[in-house]
């Protein structure tokens, strides 16, 4: 699924291949076992996909949000909010580190191997940095603290923190977290070359860890469509304002869109393509998703896909990049 708008414009609106290709993965022959044609899904405008790393990004306004109230400081100790998470407090962890993933947590930890919540609760609060603070090191520990950071001081959980303050607000009706009837199918996951023995994945959250968690976390769990994302993207390049609706001011929007970025990535040509260079930012997903805006030229570029359907492959983010290019070249004349 490809969209790209410019402006109030959507220029190019795209739905290629199969929601549900596969209905297994076949190891010994590396390769899919495709479902009979009749029993296929084609992909469409509305077709719902697992947005994975995206949902970083929605933490990530949620949290901004909560700076512009003035109910959290953007340079606060985590131990202020969550003295329970010492190993946070120990090490002086601050939001700013976990917004800018430079708080010397590790990239992850294995949440889907413990007993039971109140076991991944304290690994959770445990968990020191092993890095240098100030230093960056991308971790979804920084979004599942932050998650945690949001809870505490709000009351709500995230789920109604991102419904609430972003997907309402701007209409987007068709995003939240799972389960997500109709949603664009993942992997056939199993050991060994995932994490956990689950079989073909749809509409439930392809990352381990979020579905250890119950399908809530900062870091993943999120669904969405094309055309809900258009709208996320369009307030964002607005100023945080759509239609009558804001969800931020323009200066905090600014925090989250310029170097080092508050959960957005900046200017990264491996994903970007020509795109980045004058501002650009966004992000990736696992299972094939990736958003850039270009302020700059007040586009937006959203590619979904599948890409770990029937079975996890290994990075490439050359697709992504290319059609980088291409919106770079239409929209600057080049």
């Amino acid at each position: 699924m490809l969209i790209v708008g410019r402006g109030p414009y959507v220029a190019v609106e795209e739905a290629v291949g199969w929601a549900v290709r596969y209905g297994s993965y076949d190891e010994h022959k590396d390769e899919g076992v495709e479902l009979p044609p009749d029993s296929r899904v084609p992909m469409t405008p509305t077709t719902p996909f697992d947005l994975a790393s995206l949902t970083k990004l929605f933490t990530s306004v949620a949290a901004v949000q909560q700076i512009e109230r003035g109910t959290l400081g953007i340079d606060a100790r985590v131990g202020a909010y969550l003295p329970d998470f010492r190993a946070a407090a120990r090490h002086d962890v601050t939001v700013r580190q976990l917004l800018t993933h430079t708080s010397g947590l590790r990239p992850e930890l294995p949440l889907y191997d413990y007993a039971d919540d109140a076991a991944r609760l304290d690994a959770l609060r445990a968990e020191p940095p092993i890095g240098v603070p100030g230093t960056y090191c991308y971790s979804d520990l920084n979004m599942l603290l932050l998650q945690h950071v949001l809870e505490r001081i709000t009351g709500r959980t995230l789920d109604v923190l991102i419904h609430d303050g972003i997907t309402r607000p701007l209409g987007m009706t068709a995003t939240h977290f799972g389960p997500c009837a109709g949603a664009a199918a993942t992997e056939d996951q199993r050991r060994p070359w995932a994490k956990a023995d689950r079989g073909m994945l749809r509409g439930v959250v392809h990352d381990e860890n979020a579905w250890a968690l119950g399908g809530v976390a900062g870091h993943a769990g999120l669904f969405s469509t094309g055309r809900d994302l258009a709208v996320f993207c369009r307030a964002l390049l607005s100023g945080g304002a759509y239609g009558p609706a804001r969800v931020l001011g323009p200066d905090f929007v600014e925090l989250l869109l310029t170097p080092p970025g508050f959960g957005f990535a900046v200017d990264q040509p491996w994903f970007m393509g020509e795109l980045a260079g004058q501002g650009a930012a966004g992000h990736t997903g696992f299972t094939g998703t990736s958003l850039v805006l270009d302020p700059s030229t007040d586009t937006f570029l959203i590619l979904l896909a599948n890409t770990v359907h029937p079975h996890r492959q290994g990075p490439d983010s050359a697709p992504r990049a290319r059609a980088g290019t291409r919106v770079a070249r239409a929209v600057r004349g080049r």
